[in-house]
């Protein structure tokens, strides 16, 4: 089993000769598709001619698009460290040769957008275009907010610098800040910002607040750039959005995730007006922890003695024993990434905090980031990345390179639903005191997924209308507005401490525009996907094939393909019942064991 990367599987010997080898395989591949059909214009009238240019089109996204493997391994290679010049000056290159060959091929998709609606129905209708219906149809669909095509050229050429270069800064500070801090261990350290996450967390008080300390403090520091920041790309959204008439700042992640406005809102809609689940859960937390309210930091600290320490090794092995006994494949797929290479586990100065799975093109591994240290979170986290590995895993088995992918509105279903088999297994034959804190932890979850990223994509919407009608926000402005919507889902029970209103200054969902939407989402239909597992498991055959989907339909289509309609006004209200019922169980169980007082269910 290895532990870090092996990219050598993306460019075999880093050197100037092969880095320059790679380029120009990009270069020939696409210019060779370019050339041949931009000046060619008989795929926008033919469909047998419109398939041979989809086939060709689909060669090309396959290997090449995005930088191809070179692209893909600097990327990484910067994930692994945001401070590296010489990995920065390789990524600006490739990013400047992508950007050039994106733009140049974008007539392609841009006049077929542009055809008549009598052509688009040609073409929809047409059997041997079949596998490219839903590709076409998205194209058509968001015809409508394309500017000319030298505009979108220009819009693209601009986008490093506007927006994310500024991203890049603001990542890149945090993750050079080390501070002083105190170890479990009780040792005085410097540890980087990772690190730190991690010791908010801490059942030694002095440990977790001298952390919070140290986090506010880098947060504090680098809060005068993260407000130049995030004006710089708002101010560059607006101006987008404008020129393109678009109505509303969250509609291009609808328009990008296949899903419709409606579905969002009502999502949006349900969960907010639901906050008082997440209020009643932190009253009950306080109550448990005997103060009269939590810090915010400690909003996420342990109740109970749940196992406190998981190795690496220990979380690999609890989690092929979940998968294996939801679908071999799966753990199968699981041990692949552990063999091949392909995670990276623990945190290192300059390493991008947190977690992710990328998929890269549907020629290239997986790969998954990780910040391991030995906490229970961390053991979910691996399941949750797991999840969207096989999602790719799956959907690059079945779908072609125009249909592989997932869809923002479908990812964050497939991580979510093993993370939570996983906590079962964790859960069982739990004693009384076990089962509640191991229910506080499920509860934790449930709320920091569903309640607080709703809560995150209000002060979104909140942080673009201000800055459309203010024209500029001091970052004290943005604290307050951060820490409103904080207690907004928060309630009365949580602190808006000092310090809190920074913040957002590290949340960097935020730079992926009104993204956290989706792990709402996704967790409030994992439950029902879970729901079916456990009424048969021959189900799990359906969850195989809307984890092999990949976008060859529309999310709602997808869903309704195995038995869930989310466009339905009351399907959120079936998850949201379902994490009511549980703060519920938890309480009672609290008031058997004798631990909480003065809380009544909901």
């Amino acid at each position: 089993m290895k532990t870090l990367w092996d990219l050598s599987r993306l460019i075999p010997r880093e050197s100037k000769d092969q880095i320059e080898k790679e380029k120009q395989k990009i270069i020939e591949s696409s210019y060779k598709f370019i050339n041949k059909w931009k000046d060619d214009t008989t795929y926008l009238e033919n469909p047998k001619i419109l398939k041979e240019a989809l086939v060709e089109y689909e060669d090309w996204l396959g290997y090449f698009a995005g930088g191809g493997n070179i692209g893909y391994y600097f990327g990484l290679k910067h994930a692994l460290n945001q401070n590296d010049p010489e990995v920065k000056a390789h990524l600006a290159k490739i990013n400047e040769l992508t950007t050039k060959i994106e733009n140049d091929i974008q007539f392609f998709e841009y006049n077929l957008s542009k055809i008549s609606p009598e052509k688009q129905e040609l073409f929809i209708k047409s059997e041997n275009l079949k596998k490219y219906h839903h590709f076409l149809e998205s194209l058509f669909k968001n015809a409508k907010y394309l500017l000319s095509e030298k505009e979108e050229k220009i819009l693209n050429l601009t986008q490093e610098t506007a927006r994310s270069n500024w991203i890049r800064l603001t990542s890149g500070i945090l993750s050079k800040e080390e501070e002083l801090v105190l170890t479990e261990e009780g040792k005085k350290e410097k540890k980087n910002l990772s690190e730190i996450t991690s010791l908010l967390n801490s059942r030694d008080k002095k440990v977790r607040d001298l952390s919070a300390g140290a986090f506010n403090h880098v947060l504090e520091k680098t809060a005068d750039i993260a407000e130049n920041e995030i004006n710089s790309i708002l101010q560059n959204k607006k101006v987008i959005d404008e020129l393109k008439q678009i109505e509303r700042p969250d509609l291009p992640r609808h328009l990008a995730d296949d899903i419709e406005t409606e579905i969002v809102d009502v999502l949006i809609k349900k969960v907010t007006e639901g906050f008082n689940i997440s209020r009643k859960y932190y009253e009950l937390k306080a109550n448990l922890l005997s103060v009269e309210k939590l810090k915010y930091h400690e909003r996420n600290v342990d109740f109970g003695e749940i196992k406190s320490s998981y190795s690496f090794e220990e979380s690999v092995e609890l989690i092929k024993k979940v998968l294996y006994k939801l679908d071999p494949s799966f753990s199968s797929i699981f041990s692949d990434l552990l063999e091949t290479g392909s995670v990276d586990v623990y945190p290192k100065k300059g390493k991008v905090y947190g977690a992710f799975c990328t998929g890269g093109l549907i020629s290239q591994p997986n790969y998954i980031l990780l910040n391991h240290t030995n906490r229970l979170t961390d053991v979910l986290t691996l399941a949750h990345e797991t999840g969207h590995a096989i999602h790719n895993y799956l959907g690059k088995e079945k779908q072609s390179p125009i249909n592989y992918g997932t869809s923002l509105a479908t990812a964050e279903v497939a991580s979510t639903f093993i993370e939570d088999f996983v906590l079962d297994e964790i859960s069982k034959n739990a004693n009384p005191q076990d089962k509640l804190a191991i229910l506080m932890y499920k509860l934790n979850d449930d709320v920091s997924t569903i309640f607080r990223q709703v809560a995150c994509y209000n002060f979104e919407l909140a942080l673009h209308r201000n800055f459309r009608e203010k024209g500029y926000l001091s970052k004290d402005f943005i604290g307050k507005l951060f820490q409103e919507h904080m207690k907004a889902y928060m309630g009365n029970f949580v602190e808006q401490s000092k310090g809190s209103e920074n913040w957002w200054v590290y949340w960097g969902h935020i730079r992926s525009f009104f993204y956290v939407y989706s792990y709402a989402s996704g967790l409030l239909i994992s439950k029902s996907l879970r729901r079916m597992v456990k009424e048969d498991y021959l189900n799990i055959s359906k969850i195989k094939s809307f984890l092999s989907a990949g976008e060859s339909k529309s999310p709602q289509n997808i869903f309704e393909d195995i038995g869930i309609n989310i466009f339905a006004r009351n399907f959120w209200d079936g998850g949201l019942s379902e994490v009511e019922k549980l703060l519920t169980d938890t309480i009672r169980t609290a008031k058997y064991l004798n631990l909480a007082h003065e809380i009544q269910d909901l």
